[in-house]
């Protein structure tokens, strides 16, 4: 499969998602893949996170005009790999989309081999979005080897 766009997803959509694919179009902007951020449950589009976009400012990330959207059928295409922050949310996505499968939805750290999900800031210090923002950085970094594998696998 040859993947061409990512879509992180959370709760929300304002805060690990959104970090996740600032983080990701920085580290690999000549990547040639689109990277999207998306929640499960927005009932409207709101701005980042006010500790979340704070952290991300304070590393360099473009916050430019995010407002969180709705994860949609629209976005799940053929290429498109869909990685969420926690188990329970990849469940919810299987079975809710008709476009998503265990082939092409995952929990982001158990794709790259970590065994710890990534953890939800929601309600935490600045501090505690910033190590969040870090271990994303540290899971991102593992992608595009796991992104290989899955385009050889065929």
């Amino acid at each position: 499969m040859r993947v061409v766009r990512l879509i992180f997803v959370d709760k929300k959509g304002n805060a690990r998602s959104a970090m996740a694919c600032a983080l990701y179009k920085k580290m690999y902007e000549d990547s040639g893949i689109e990277a999207m951020a998306r929640g499960l449950v927005v009932s409207f589009g709101e701005p980042l996170n006010q500790k979340a976009e704070a952290v991300m400012v304070g590393k360099g990330l473009d916050t430019t005009g995010f407002i969180s959207q709705q994860l949609s059928e629209k976005d799940i295409k053929p290429g498109t790999l869909i990685f969420t922050m926690k188990e329970s949310d990849q469940k919810r996505i299987i079975a809710e989309y008709s476009g998503a499968n265990e082939r092409n939805t995952f929990v982001l750290s158990s794709f790259v081999g970590e065994e710890l999900e990534i953890m939800d800031p929601y309600g935490g210090s600045l501090q505690v979005y910033g190590i969040c923002l870090e271990a994303l950085g540290s899971t991102l970094k593992k992608l595009p080897e796991k992104l290989k594998e899955i385009e050889n696998e065929r």
